[in-house]
């Protein structure tokens, strides 16, 4: 069979949004394992089980599928980064989105770690750069604090059950996979945003 042939009108109509969501989610796990460089757009099609070639139809390819799926979490990471939720509320819930979603961290890490995958979270960071901004301008975040680097920090510290998972586990002598864990991190980090806000 020729590999390269497009997908049949058929598969093309069988629930176009079911199947670019199975893609999505097998390609974050793909990413997630084994990082941008080595993640094959055949081994995303096989956990998907569909053919490869409608990687390339929905989505214009491995590049423009992983582009997507930064796509998808900016836009979810921007509703819970909202100004109208209290910013110790915010870091809370990005604490847990390390035990709901590990891909999307572990994803998130290798993009950090190993350099090799598209650069595409520049505008989405700024953009919650200037939320935090914003949030300096109400009071919610002290006036001598650069909020690029307060971001930068807060980023770092929900993700440290994920990123530091070996010397947390070390640490307190608890699994910081579960969600127990996460839920007694989330609330001690919210406590520590809310002291640096002085709101409690």
């Amino acid at each position: 069979m020729d590999q390269r042939r497009s997908p049949s009108p058929a598969e093309r109509k069988r629930d176009p949004e079911r199947t670019r969501a199975r893609i999505m989610e097998a390609a974050t796990a793909e990413f997630a394992a084994k990082g941008y460089a080595a993640t094959r757009t055949t081994d995303i099609a096989a956990r998907a089980g569909v053919n490869k070639q409608l990687i390339s139809y929905y989505f214009g390819g491995k590049e423009g599928l992983y582009r997507e799926i930064a796509t998808s979490w900016h836009t979810e990471g921007t509703a819970m980064a909202s100004t109208d939720q209290p910013l110790d509320e915010v870091i809370a819930a990005f604490v847990m989105t390390t035990v709901h979603n590990r891909d999307q961290g572990r994803l998130w890490a290798w993009a950090n770690l190993s350099g090799d995958m598209p650069s595409v979270d520049g505008d989405f960071l700024r953009a919650q750069a200037e939320t935090f901004r914003a949030r300096q301008a109400t009071g919610e975040v002290p006036a001598d604090l650069d909020p690029t680097m307060l971001l930068l920090a807060l980023m770092a510290a929900a993700s440290a059950p994920m990123m530091l998972q070996e010397t947390a586990r070390q640490l307190t002598g608890e699994d910081p996979a579960t969600p127990e864990f996460a839920e007694k991190y989330a609330a001690q980090l919210g406590r520590l945003v809310r002291h640096l806000s002085a709101r409690d």
